[in-house]
């Protein structure tokens, strides 16, 4: 009799614990807001890119991941993944000449862009189609026409142009002002810095630059003066949670942990919604999956350096990955959930690139509340982390709760302008689609157009 009841116990036993196995994991709400007081309040003042605040955020992320009990990627002896960036700025002494006549920086020239790159050669004149920019080392643009500042240097990289020479006219005045009259500097990864090139942008005033331009044909010259290069090491944090089926592949789920950091006015950009919301959410999935048990497929969850600075972070993983490339199955990027957009249904986030590959289909007909991006003028699918991966071939895509909203690149990122309710139900959302995916035989696909390609 003792022994019946014994066994009718461990069966009751075994019963309730596989009940309380397969019960829904709830991300609570607290969990959510505690991440965000560390990453987006005073002490990490806005988490710049490759600074130590954005070190101090990387580290916090790793003693989360050792915390649920993640271990470093295969073959790695830590969390972090660190490389140098570099910095270049000229020292804003720049002189422009063209046959016998020299305009100055601050008194008639304003470098729109520079790469810290001194050039010389013959001064061609341009029409008013980028297309038709003539292939020479410096181009004077006299007439812009319905072109964009942006069209017009992205076909000078394209044609080799060293230095590109636009007449100033009022869209040009408005782009210094709000730049604060500042140039605009590259920032690389340092393994690169030595090899890139862009072009150097100069707006001159329309009396100096009707002077230059009848000297077309001249011997010109731009001289930067004293350029300074710096270097900084900017860092990923990364935990891996090891599959029980190494053929299975791996899962990524990302996010950047950098923002803007402090202006040069001191004013602190927090980023809570950019991006300390998907850091916040890339750690609850992780606590969630490590919570499950092991899946058969292994998931590596990320948080990039330097996204601010041209996703830098992003591309020397994607570069260096600890993990083959051919064996991530998919790329999940969390960017800014803080907050809900009013064009979408309540409760539900957008997918950039939703209709690129069947990975946002498969996850909402599951309980992803996730629907295709309602901004594809704006390019989004471009403009983050997993554009990097997409470039690979790896299904990749990032979601988004309003990828337009007002605080965006303000000071007013703050904590106390993020709707935690709506934050918390979009992580959750994803708990029980990612479990299912981390188990399951799927594999997201292209559709026939959707894979984007090197330009």
């Amino acid at each position: 009799m003792a022994m019946t009841r014994g066994l009718l116990l461990a069966g009751f036993l075994m019963a309730s614990t596989a009940v309380q196995a397969q019960e829904p994991w709830q991300v609570k709400q607290a969990w959510v807001s505690a991440h965000e007081s560390f990453l987006a309040g005073e002490a990490l003042q806005g988490r710049g890119s490759a600074t130590r605040d954005e070190a101090i955020a990387a580290a916090y992320m790793a003693s989360q991941f050792e915390g649920f009990g993640l271990t470093p990627p295969p073959g790695m002896t830590s969390f972090f993944q660190t490389t140098g960036v570099t910095r270049i700025t000229p020292s804003g002494q720049a002189d422009l000449t063209v046959g016998d006549v020299t305009v100055a920086e601050g008194a008639g020239l304003t470098l729109l862009m520079s790469s810290g790159q001194s050039a010389s050669g013959t001064a061609q004149i341009a029409g008013a189609d980028p297309a038709a920019l003539p292939q020479a080392a410096i181009v004077m643009v006299p007439d812009m026409g319905a072109a964009s500042v942006g069209a017009w240097i992205g076909a000078a990289a394209a044609k080799g142009v060293q230095v590109l020479v636009l007449r100033e006219n009022e869209a040009l005045t408005q782009r210094i002002s709000a730049a604060g009259g500042k140039t605009r500097t590259p920032v690389a990864l340092t393994t690169e810095a030595a090899t890139r090139r862009s072009p150097e942008v100069a707006v001159v005033s329309a009396e100096m630059f009707d002077r230059l331009a009848a000297l077309a044909d001249a011997q010109a010259t731009l001289d930067l003066g004293e350029v300074t290069r710096t270097e900084s090491p900017t860092t990923n944090a990364m935990g891996y949670l090891q599959g029980s089926d190494p053929s299975a592949g791996v899962i990524l789920i990302s996010a950047h942990l950098d923002h803007i950091g402090v202006r040069p006015d001191g004013v602190v950009m927090y980023g809570a919604n950019d991006d300390a919301s998907g850091v916040a959410a890339v750690l609850e999935l992780a606590r969630a999956m490590a919570a499950a048990g092991q899946p058969k497929r292994s998931i590596l969850f990320v948080g990039y350096g330097s996204e601010e600075l041209g996703l830098l972070g992003s591309k020397y993983f994607a570069a260096n990955p600890p993990v083959p490339l051919t064996d991530i199955v998919a790329n999940l990027e969390i960017e800014m959930i803080g907050q809900q957009d009013p064009k979408m249904p309540a409760g539900v986030m957008m997918m950039t690139g939703f209709d690129r590959s069947n990975f946002g289909s498969e996850m909402k007909a599951r309980g992803a509340l996730v629907a295709p991006d309602p901004y594809p003028e704006q390019n989004f699918f471009e403009r983050s982390d997993n554009y990097q991966l997409a470039l690979q071939g790896i299904v990749a895509h990032t979601i988004s709760g309003w990828a337009v909203t007002p605080t965006y690149h303000t000071p007013e990122d703050t904590i106390a302008n993020l709707n935690l309710p709506f934050m918390t139900q979009a992580i959750q959302s994803l708990v029980e689609p990612l479990r299912w995916l981390a188990n399951s035989d799927f594999r997201p696909e292209w559709t026939a157009e959707g894979r984007p390609q090197r330009r």
